[in-house]
């Protein structure tokens, strides 16, 4: 068999080797056809079933979850029933059986095809791929309908024995829970990005993947010998012999890497002349703290708020309420266990309706979203000031505010919270007065005027996905331009300098929350920076603290001020190589 690779997304690192369980697409078996008008009801009933069967399916999975399953998967779960349960997925489809005589399967992906339409316009990586949940969703009840479902059965002892790596055009979190059981190493997908659920879930269970491969399903055979280099985003098919047992060596190595990792969970992130580092975790969900922990977080850096709104696109009236937002808070705060949570408040917008029937902007990304959209919406922005003023009674909470650019921005975000802070003392609850307020530097606005916010705010938080992508007008999330996406560009390093700097001199922190801070080749660079709050993903943390123990500020500081005074591309980057050796 010939030997061939394929390119996609890293969004886990590691290495796995095993043979190839290729799940079919329910999709490519559905029948397009009309029924004639007496056969209406019997077809509507039929994908009411197939509805209902889905929606026990669920509660069941998630009834069984075992404790000891990564705390992602039960949330997504709930998301899942939440849109099986929403009348756009639920009715609609039966409407388009009764309206245009389509047979149950041609409807639902009717409904499903328009669905996906409406999230592709969406700019924001994170959000956009929430559209996979829709697809998912689809997807099993389509299965229904067939009869068919995603199964292992057919898994040969040889194949097990050797491990599974599973090969799909997309696989939900409830499909994921079939391998609980079995020597499951790694996902390939053919659909996803950094953030796609997919992703979230392999990188909590720590197992390599490689997502947006295009046509992978397709291309790999069943039973396949299959390499997934995590940190490339490669996938190998059937590799020559060579090949495979240098990866073998490789994956070896980084075991026993891995395991020396582990040691440094309790050791403080200090530099090797003393610099005491704060190293910090992004997270998406409260479940994610004890990962957070589990890794050795001195706080959580990033709380992405988005995702308690996730799953309600298209229904305004069932944004989540004061009481259900103060939990989810609580449950962080209390969860970390009196180390700091800085919560970002809610950055969707424009791009990202909250109710599809708003119109999409023409260009969402540099639309209403963010802060933008929570001042257009002040009753909306207060119920979620509302809900972390009183979270942070229970615990050291920091408010972060996206997308500040503009003085007033700053002045009106500051005024609802004040807003906010007086209708709790009037209704006797409490709550931290001297909550500490931060903003996100992520336009090259707010990094060229520094003052503004310093004078202000408490905090920043430098994120860096955002800022690279707007310094360089691109879409990071576009194929076609992606190769344009470069954290060393010397714009993005001047910008970097002067936030960190500016902040040091006036005693203001200064983090970096981006995906730049997970990066061990830049992890130097960072420091050199002036960089002394990291927040990354959990399972980045540990490398990266080892980077920061083997590192002297002292050498490094030089190297990188001859760095700012580079503009040549191949320098700047042999130049960074460099400080890995110091």
């Amino acid at each position: 068999m010939a030997t061939f690779s394929l390119h996609g997304i890293p969004v886990s690192r590691g290495i796995a080797i095993g043979r190839a369980h290729l799940l079919r697409s329910a999709a490519l078996d559905v029948k397009h056809y009309l029924i004639s008008q007496e056969k209406i009801e019997s077809e509507v009933q039929r994908l009411s079933n197939a509805i209902a069967q889905v929606h026990e399916e669920l509660q069941t999975i998630r009834k069984d979850l075992s404790p000891e399953a990564p705390s992602e998967l039960g949330a997504f779960i709930d998301v899942h029933v939440l849109i099986l349960s929403d009348p756009i997925v639920s009715e609609q489809p039966l409407d388009i059986i009764r309206s245009r005589y389509y047979n149950a399967e041609w409807a639902l992906l009717t409904q499903i095809d328009a669905l996906s339409a409406q999230f592709d316009e969406i700019e924001d990586a994170y959000l956009r791929e929430r559209k996979n949940d829709i697809l998912q969703v689809g997807e099993r009840i389509l299965k229904a309908l067939l009869g068919s479902a995603n199964s292992i059965s057919n898994v040969s002892e040889p194949e097990i024995a050797s491990q599974i790596i599973v090969v799909a055009h997309d696989i939900s979190p409830a499909d994921m829970l079939q391998f609980r059981d079995r020597s499951f190493v790694g996902f390939v997908t053919d659909l996803g990005g950094q953030n796609s659920h997919t992703a979230i879930v392999a990188r909590s269970l720590d197992i390599p993947a490689a997502v947006g491969m295009s046509n992978a399903s397709i291309l790999i055979n069943q039973n396949d010998w299959v390499i997934i280099d995590g940190d490339a985003g490669v996938v190998i098919v059937n590799p020559a012999s060579v090949v495979l047992d240098q990866y073998r060596e490789n994956q070896n190595r980084l075991l026993r890497e891995r395991k020396k990792l582990g040691k440094l969970k309790k050791t403080p992130a200090i530099t090797r002349d003393g610099t005491e580092i704060h190293m910090l975790a992004n997270i998406e969900l409260p479940e994610d703290c004890s990962s957070a922990l589990e890794a050795g977080a001195v706080g959580v850096g990033l709380f992405r708020s988005e995702f308690l709104f996730m799953g309600r696109t298209g229904y305004a009236n069932k944004l989540p309420s004061e009481d259900e937002q103060f939990e989810s808070y609580r449950k962080a705060v209390v969860a970390m266990k009196g180390k700091p949570v800085t919560i970002r408040t809610l950055d969707v917008g424009a791009d990202k309706p909250l109710d599809k029937a708003e119109e999409t902007a023409l260009n969402p990304a540099l639309g209403l979203r963010a802060i933008r959209y929570c001042l257009a919406e002040p009753q909306m922005f207060l119920t979620q000031l509302r809900a972390i003023l009183r979270a942070s009674a229970y615990g050291p909470i920091n408010l972060l505010i996206p997308m500040l650019s503009h003085a007033f921005e700053i002045d009106q975000s500051l005024l609802l919270i004040e807003q906010a802070k007086t209708q709790l003392r009037a209704e006797k609850k409490k709550f931290d007065e001297k909550i500490h307020v931060g903003a996100m530097i992520e336009i090259p606005a707010a990094a060229l005027t520094l003052p503004l916010f310093i004078k202000r705010l408490d905090f920043l938080s430098i994120g860096t996905n955002d800022l690279i992508q707007y310094t360089l007008a691109i879409d990071r999330v576009d194929h076609e331009v992606a190769h344009l996406y470069d954290p060393l560009h010397p714009a993005i390093l001047q910008l970097l300098a002067t936030t960190i700097s500016a902040g040091a001199k006036a005693g203001v922190p200064v983090a970096v929350c981006g995906e730049v801070a997970g990066d061990i080749k830049l992890t130097r660079l960072l420091l050199g920076l002036g960089l002394r709050e990291f927040s990354m993903h959990p399972a980045q943390l540990l490398s990266v603290k080892q980077e920061i123990l083997n590192s002297d500020i002292s050498e490094i500081e030089p190297q990188v001020k001859k760095i700012l005074k580079l503009y040549e591309p191949e320098a700047i980057a042999e130049a960074v190589e460099k400080l890995q050796s110091l």
